[in-house]
Parts: structure tokens; C-alpha cells; sequence
């Protein structure tokens, strides 16, 4: 906040700041900017022509220019495929932007995620294959640009530098953005051409062996600024913190928007995406305690490389009058594989041998993917309405092998390796194709710019193909299902908002089982300053997780049958309290119930890796520069996870615990930094995943510097 010394106003800011402050603290404990109108009503009873809107390549309404400057968002399109204000959204929405993730030296979407309210994140411990995070202790859907890429359990680990921003819409939302697990969604928005010069360049180094480099930078092409570009890479090779492990990256994307006017837009991304690493240490023997360093897998076979190109395309054009039309496209190919050997059980009758496993997996998949819609916003009297009417297409195909036998036993006193196995049974091995076709509609009133109804509905039709190419069998299966969204928004002032809403959602089915569904009803409020930037969010849900499929342990046959509660509380505080300060808070309370399990005996019990409470804080100071040194910037952040069940029988679970991060900047002149970043700061460790026949311990301390160099 800049606070202008003019006679008695500096004393008035200051006043009106530490009520806004107070007034935000409030809200929070209570439950324990500009919308894309583009008119004004003039007269009463006509209707006002709109002004043209000016694009700059970055979707319609959605302003992602501010992202790397401040912590705090103003606008998203998590709430629906509509930039809104999340002020006038009436859905839990965190904006996780790309200062944010920079200042954290956020290397993964883990840990982009692991400072927002209602996520978990890393129940997994040294387990790398995927990225592993929950929304409201259910499974949650990615998406990039509003498109879905699928889960993050057995999907690609995406690169949190190739995003703008990351939003987190928490619960049932398949109204928005189509068939989704009723956890919520995270769409990723893709860095895109600017039309004006920047860049930045940046190295790292650090733990275990880290070395790393990017660089993103862009500039208009033609004097007129109507063709731009942008280039964004990163350039990695590192160990993980165990033996014989490996994480190395190539990523290079680069991009063109085209502006022929003012009211039109396209941009076209190309994206590449390579990694070499190995997906764990194998776990470790059970109630021992040894070194994270500690490998029991096998050097010669633990692996895990991924190779994924991606081409998206964005249009948007305005026609004047409230009516624009928007399109995005992607299409991406990939393949990946990876070869794990893992301690399979420890033994309890005193010896040291643990058994092992080898577990295989070689996969491609390529998808297309397109959506189309028009929004029109017109306003009458003290009424303003937009309207959103689009489509989608996605077809996409997956081929898959499994591959798993038992390994050489290894001693974990004196281990020896065996090395590869000369082959690895399989066991499965299919493919799959997938063919959605949405239609959706959504509605936003407005009255006297206080009260905001919005609706959303939308119908997927799925068809199915799943080929057993062990037996040559073929299954199919045809779903058509319509879900819905309603919400009501109170704005009591231009700076605090109350809401409620009822969203459902339809997660992707599998062929011989019905669709889980999910139903939520919400209720929150949000307060939103305008002498400072920040956001305070308050939230209470219920939500419901139905036809969960269950596997029968006799038969191996699956089922939809289970049923699953949670009732909760999200939190949450995003502020730039001064020029120097900066604060993030998150809490969340999950009140979890199996209500219905088909293989009998859970009913009651807590959903497995769902922690009834867990917390987090960040906080930044800068000491300003006095003109010999320049401005350093401290940070310090804390997360608290408290304890979770391993398993839905709830026999064995993880011990509550208390993880510290640290960050220090130098400002070594105007456009150059130094950063350090350390993570798990007194290096505490426990047992992440466990209770079967490995345990698998939290990341450990980690630091890495990097020097930065923009303009």
C-alpha cells in the first residue's frame, strides 16, 4: 500500500486500512475487481451500447498481467469458464499466482498447492512418481487453460514454470467444467505472449546435487505490437535425496499471439516436456528408522521417464455489443514408463530379509481437445446479466501395460543388489477410448450490484471403449449425465460478500461401473479490501461422495456402492498488509464418515490419508535498502498436518506434525536477486504412507540459491 502524505489524508488511509484489517480478521473468525459487465445503464429502462474490450492474449476478463507482482488474485475462471471477481464467486477459489510460487521456490504442484486451504499434498512421502494431492480429502481432476488433463495419481508431473497461475476450486463443480472427481479442480493458466518487453533468466543450485536454469522472456515482433512472442525454459539435472536416484528435465515452450485488432486474439503454444528420474527409494523396512539416503529398490531398475508434446490454441474475439466468443484447443501426446522395485513386506519374526516386488508400467496416450462458447453481458435498469453458452469435444486414447512379479528379498543390514530382472510378468494390459461431448449453459444476474444469482448446467454424453488385449476382449459403455450448480451472492458492501451454493459433480466412469457422483452445499463469506491488496475467505460444506467403486477382495470384481461424508471448514488469508509485509494462513477442518462400503466392516470409520485438521503460514518482511545494500526480503513458513488412517479399516495411521520453510532475498541491484530457499528447515521426519509392507518418510531438508536476473 502506498500511503500519499497530502495534509490529514495519510492519517485517514491509515485509519481506513486498520479497519479493513480488523474487518477482515473478523470475518474469518465468524465462521470458526471488476466484472466483466462492459456497460453501464445510462437512462433508466434502456440498454447501453458496450464499449469494445481490448485483448491482450490472455482470455477474455481474465487479468493475469498483476501475477507476478502480488500474492493476491482479484479475478478467476475457477468458479466456471467466466472471469469473475472472486469477491462476487460463490464457491471456495484460491489463486495461487506466479510471485507467489517464485517466492516459495515451488518446484512441484505439490508444493505449489501445500500452503492452500482444503489441499493436502505428499501423502506419499518419497514415493515420485505422481504428484499427490486431495481437495476436501477426495480425489480432484486437472485442468490447463478450463481443459481437462485427468488425474494427478498416475498422471504426468506438471511444471509449475509453464503456468501463469495455478486455481484451486474446492468441491462438486462437473457444472463448469464437465465430468470431474467431486474433490475439486486445479487448472493450470499457460504462461502466453505479452504485448511488450520482459524476461528473466535465472540459475539454481543446491541439495543433492541440484543444478538448474531458466529462463522466460518475450516482445513484441512488429512495431504495431499485433504479433508478439514468448519463450519459457527450464533446463534441470539433479539427484533426489536417496541413493542412486536421479531427476533430471528439459522443459522449452514457446508461443505466438497474433492481434490483428483490438478485438481480436490468437495465440498458438507449443510445449515440451522431458524427464529422466526414478520414482522412490523403494520404501523402507517397517518400524525401523533409517536415513532418508537409504535405497532398498534396485539400481538397475527403478526408473521413470516421461516424454509429452503439447500444441494449444486460443481465440477470442469481441463483437461489440456484450457478445465475444472464446475458443481454446490442445493436442498432446505422451509417453511414459517407469520400473519401480519396492520393499513388498517386512517380516516379523526377527529376521532382517525384506521382501521385494517389481512393479512396471509402459504407457502412450494422445487427446484432443477443444471448447467453444460465446458470453453475452447486457445491463437494464439495476439489472446486469451474463450469459455463457459453449461446447466441448474431447476424444482421447490410452494405451497401458502393468507389469508385476515378486524381487530377490534384500537384507536391510547389508544390502545387496540383484540388479534387472531379465523380464517382469505382465498382468494387464489394455486400451482405452474416450470420446466426451458437453453442451453448458451459465447464467449470472446481478441486482442493484448486490445480490448475484448464478446457475450453472451442463450434459456430458460418454462413450466408452475398453480392449483387453491380453484376452482380445472388448467392453463399451454409453453414459449420459446432466449435472447442475446454483449459488447465491450477497455483496453487503463492495468489500465483503456472503454466499451459498449447491454444485454436483460426475467423475470420469470406469467400463462396467456407474459414474461416482458428488453432491456439496456451501456456505462462506470473503472480504476483500480495497486499500490493501487481500483476500479473507471463510467456508462451511457438506459434501458427498456416492457410487465410490469398490473392489471385492474375493473376486477382484468391481462395484459402485460406497458412500463417503466430509463436513468442514476452510479458512483462508492472502495478504500484502503493507509494502513490507505479506502474510498467508490457511486451516482446515475435515469431518470425514464412510457411510457405505460394499466389502462390509469401514462403515463409520474415517476415509484413509484424510487428517482431521491440518494448517499452514507464510509471512514475508522487506527490510527496505538504505543506499549502500539493497532491499532483503525474510520469509518463514510452517505447516501442520495433523494425524491420518493409512487404510479405510483405520488400524494403523501417521503421527501428527509440524514442518518449517525459510526464504531470503537480496536485492543485489534494481533488476538482480539472490534467493535462498530452504524447506524443512530442522529436517523432522516421520512416516508419511504406511502400515503395509514399507514405510515411506516426508521430504527432508532441502536448500537451494538462486540468482535472478529480469527486465
Amino acid at each position: 500500500m502506498n500511503i500519499v502524505s497530502i495534509g490529514s489524508r495519510t492519517q485517514k488511509i491509515s485509519l481506513r486500512f486498520r479497519n479493513a484489517l480488523l474487518l477482515g480478521c473478523t470475518a474469518l473468525v465468524a465462521l470458526s475487481p471488476t466484472v466483466l459487465l462492459g456497460q453501464e445503464a445510462a437512462n433508466a429502462g434502456t440498454t447501453t451500447p458496450l464499449e469494445p474490450i481490448v485483448l491482450q492474449g490472455v482470455g477474455i476478463g481474465l487479468d493475469v498481467a498483476n501475477d507476478s507482482k502480488s500474492i493476491v488474485a482479484k479475478d478467476t475462471t475457477g468458479g466456471g469458464r467466466m472471469a469473475t471477481p472472486i469477491l462476487d464467486t460463490p464457491a471456495s477459489v484460491s489463486v495461487i499466482t506466479s510471485k507467489e510460487i517464485q517466492e516459495r521456490a515451488a518446484e512441484s504442484v505439490e508444493q505449489v498447492l501445500q500452503y492452500t486451504s482444503g489441499v493436502t499434498t505428499d501423502f506419499y512421502g518419497s514415493d515420485d512418481r505422481f504428484d499427490y494431492f486431495k481437495i476436501r480429502g477426495f480425489d480432484a481432476l486437472m485442468y490447463r487453460d478450463g481443459l481437462v488433463i485427468g488425474r494427478p495419481f498416475g498422471g504426468l508431473r506438471e511444471e509449475p514454470f509453464a503456468f501463469e497461475r495455478v486455481e484451486v476450486l474446492k468441491g462438486a463443480n462437473s457444472a463448469g467444467f464437465g465430468v470431474s472427481d467431486p474433490g475439486g479442480a486445479v487448472n493450470y493458466v499457460t504462461k502466453r505472449p505479452r504485448s511488450e518487453r520482459f524476461g528473466e533468466v535465472y540459475a539454481t543450485g543446491g541439495s543433492f546435487d541440484h543444478g538448474e536454469t531458466g529462463l522466460d522472456f518475450g516482445d513484441n515482433i512488429t512495431a504495431d505490437d499485433t504479433l508478439s512472442y514468448r519463450i519459457t525454459g527450464k533446463f534441470k539435472r539433479s539427484d533426489e535425496e536417496y541413493d542412486y536416484s536421479r531427476d533430471d528435465e528439459n522443459f522449452i515452450m514457446g508461443g505466438l499471439t497474433w492481434r490483428p485488432g483490438d478485438d481480436t486474439s490468437l495465440s498458438v503454444v507449443f510445449d515440451h516436456l522431458d524427464r529422466d528420474g526414478v520414482p522412490g527409494s523403494g520404501g523402507h523396512p517397517v518400524g525401523t528408522d533409517f536415513s532418508r539416503d537409504r535405497f532398498f529398490g534396485e539400481p538397475d531398475f527403478n526408473y521413470r521417464d516421461i516424454n509429452r508434446n503439447t500444441v494449444s490454441v486460443f481465440l477470442d474475439h469481441d463483437f461489440g455489443d456484450g457478445l465475444t466468443f472464446s475458443s481454446n484447443a490442445r493436442y498432446s501426446r505422451s509417453r511414459s514408463n517407469f520400473g519401480y522395485a519396492y520393499i513388498s513386506s517386512t517380516p516379523t519374526d526377527g529376521s532382517t530379509i525384506a521382501d521385494r516386488a517389481f512393479f512396471a508400467n509402459d504407457g502412450s496416450d494422445k487427446q484432443f481437445i477443444v471448447d467453444a462458447h460465446v458470453q453475452y453481458d447486457a445491463s437494464i435498469e439495476n439489472l446486469a446479466s451474463r450469459t455463457l453458452l459453449g461446447v466441448e469435444y474431447n476424444t482421447y486414447n490410452t494405451d497401458s501395460a502393468n507389469f508385476w512379479g515378486a524381487a530377490p528379498g534384500i537384507d536391510w543390514t547389508n544390502p545387496v543388489y540383484t540388479g534387472a530382472p531379465a523380464s517382469v510378468p505382465i498382468f494387464a494390459n489394455t486400451r482405452d477410448d474416450q470420446k466426451t461431448r458437453g453442451i453448458y449453459l451459465q447464467e449470472e444476474l446481478t441486482l442493484f450490484d448486490r445480490v448475484i444469482a448464478t446457475v450453472g448446467l451442463r450434459n456430458d454424453w460418454l462413450d466408452l471403449d475398453e480392449t483387453d488385449k491380453l484376452s482380445g476382449s472388448t467392453s463399451t459403455g454409453d453414459f449420459s449425465e446432466f449435472t447442475k450448480r446454483l449459488g447465491l451472492t450477497y455483496k453487503i458492501t463492495d468489500e465483503l460478500a456472503a454466499y451459498a451454493s449447491y454444485a454436483e459433480s460426475v467423475a470420469p466412469p470406469q467400463v462396467g461401473t456407474d459414474p461416482e457422483t458428488g453432491k456439496q452445499y456451501e456456505v462462506g463469506i470473503k472480504y476483500q479490501p480495497t486499500d490493501f491488496p487481500a483476500i479473507f475467505t471463510a467456508a462451511v460444506y457438506d459434501l458427498t461422495k456416492e457410487n465410490i467403486t469398490v473392489t471385492d477382495p474375493a473376486t477382484f470384481l468391481q462395484s459402485s456402492i460406497g458412500k463417503v461424508r466430509h463436513r468442514g471448514i476452510d479458512l483462508e488469508a492472502k495478504a500484502e498488509i503493507t509494502n513490507n509485509i505479506s502474510v498467508i494462513g490457511a486451516y482446515s477442518y475435515i469431518d470425514s464418515n464412510i457411510v457405505e462400503n460394499g466389502t462390509g466392516g469401514n462403515e463409520g470409520n474415517r476415509l484413509a490419508l484424510v487428517p482431521a485438521h491440518f494448517a499452514s503460514a507464510w509471512a514475508t518482511y522487506t527490510l527496505d535498502g538504505n543506499g549502500t545494500r539493497g532491499d532483503m526480503t525474510f520469509g518463514v513458513g510452517s505447516r501442520y498436518t495433523g494425524s491420518y488412517y493409512f487404510s479405510d479399516a483405520n488400524t494403523s495411521k501417521s503421527k501428527a506434525n509440524v514442518v518449517f520453510d525459510a526464504s531470503f532475498t537480496y536485492n543485489i541491484q534494481e533488476n538482480t536477486t539472490f534467493q535462498v530457499n530452504v524447506s524443512n528447515i530442522f529436517d523432522e521426519k516421520h512416516v508419511a504412507y504406511g502400515g503395509f509392507g514399507a514405510d515411506f518418510y516426508n521430504p527432508g531438508r532441502a536448500i537451494y540459491a538462486s540468482l535472478r536476473q529480469t527486465w
